[in-house]
Parts: C-alpha cells; structure tokens; sequence
C-alpha cells in the first residue's frame, strides 16, 4: 500500500516554495522520494531557502524566474526538463495578497494579485502540461484557499484570483483527465506562519476568532499540508480529478461553534 505514496523517480516543481507553506509541501514531497525543484524570485530568498533545505536534508535545485512573465516560464521549464529531467508533479503554490478595501483598491493592483494567484498558474500549468501529455500523465496541484468558498473584508482581489483557480483546476482537469493528467487542488485553512505569527498571540482577536471559529481549535501547522500534498501527487490519486481538498480543520464545515459552548 505504502508503494502509492512513493514518489520515488519523479521530478517536482513548487513555485513560490522559499518559505511558508510552499516550503512545506515541497519538503513533504521530497521526504516521499520526489527530486525537488523550487521556484522564487528574490535571489536573497532563494538562497536563505536552499540552505534550509540542504540543513533538513534535502538535496533540491532552485530556479529563479517570474511566474508570470510566460516568456521565463517556458525558458526555465525547458531548463528544468533538460538539467533535472521531465516535470511529472507541478505544484502552482506562488501567490500574493493586499488586503485594501475595494472601494480603495486601485484597479493596476487588482490585476496584480490576480496575475499572480490565477493567471501564473494557468502558465505553468499550460507549460508543463505539454510535456507531460508527451509522456502520458502528470500531476498539477493548484494551492486555492478558504477565499475559494469565502468572502471577507479587504480581499476581493485574493478571493477572485483564488475563486477563479478553484474553477481553473476543475476547467483543465475536465480538459486533460483524457491524458492521464490529475489536476486538484488544496485549499489550506489558517495556519501557523511567520506571516501569521504577530496575530497568533494569546489575547489577540484575530487569534481568539481563529482558533474559535476552526473545529480542530487551533491554527494548522506547515506540516499538515503534507499528507494532502504526497496523496495529490502520487498513484493513490490517479482517479482523482478537479477536486479541491481544503486543509482547515473543519472550518468550511459549519457555521462555528454554538454559543453555549
């Protein structure tokens, strides 16, 4: 059983895996066997993150390029396939955020974020997928989020970029499921970061209203991700098409704990 979680002989490439929860996945899916390729786009960062990665015992190969400039995502693909081998998982983890009411939002920073959450991931997945149709199947994880499902003040930007991935995801699973290919996604809750870490304090609303309205009753750890991650990426989920597993614990859910409690 434990050979359909082996993702031994198999290239992955993360975006946006120099920190965070991409970091997370992208350990997970090296700790299975996979030969690890990460993206950035910050040199200093990229270093920091390969050095981190070689310290937690992975051997992994860092390509710096924008994922949204189609031009670089092709070059450095092709370069990818040519120095580490064909790209059998892809994983569109790179994403922003600014949180700007929408009555305030200027409409240039609005096609920023969904340029990055949206459009980039249909480029490297458009990308990547030609060759995997060539070798007969591949995995593509998009990352989406609980602003997949929700609303919330300040992000209209970040919901629609993610809203729109959710339905990307099942648009080309619809389309590629003929060529062996998996397209899902992963939809993380709130999770213990260093983005997150100055709202996680005890006594802090924000955490309070997290750890509150989530089931499990805390906020998740980086590692969580990983089962999701190996599971999208391997053999146990070759019949898995178009979904989106949210790893929240349990917040999509319900409608939050009774008031009694």
């Amino acid at each position: 059983m434990t050979n359909l979680f082996d993702l031994t002989g198999k290239v992955a490439l993360v975006t946006g895996a120099t920190h965070g929860l991409g970091m997370a996945m992208a350990k997970a899916l090296a700790s299975a066997g996979a030969t690890l390729v990460v993206n950035g786009n910050t040199p200093a960062k990229m270093e920091k993150a390969l050095k981190e990665y070689k310290d937690s015992g992975f051997d992994v190969k860092g390509y710096l390029f924008d994922v949204t400039n189609e031009g670089l995502a092709k070059e450095n693909v092709a370069k990818i396939e040519k120095e580490v081998g064909p790209i059998h998982i892809l994983v569109n983890n790179a994403g922003m955020i600014k949180r700007v009411p929408a009555l305030e939002m200027e409409v240039d920073e609005f096609r920023k974020v969904v340029d990055v959450d949206l459009v980039s991931p249909f480029i490297m997945s458009k990308t990547v997928a030609k060759g995997m149709v060539e070798r007969g199947g591949g995995k593509i994880i998009n990352i989406c989020s609980m602003m997949s499902e929700l609303g919330r003040d300040t992000v209209s930007a970040y919901a629609a970029g993610k809203g729109g991935l959710k339905m990307l995801t099942r648009n080309l699973a619809t389309e590629w499921a003929k060529y062996n290919i998996q397209v899902n996604g992963i939809g993380p809750g709130y999770f213990a970061t260093d983005q997150t870490a100055p709202i996680r304090v005890d006594g802090h609303p924000f955490n309070e209203f997290i750890i509150g309205r989530t089931p499990a009753g805390r906020w998740g750890n980086p590692e969580d991700l990983g089962g999701a991650t190996i599971f999208l990426a391997s053999k146990a989920s070759d019949f898995v098409n178009g979904q989106i597993v949210y790893v929240d614990g349990g917040i999509l859910a319900t409608i939050g704990k009774p008031s009694n409690e």
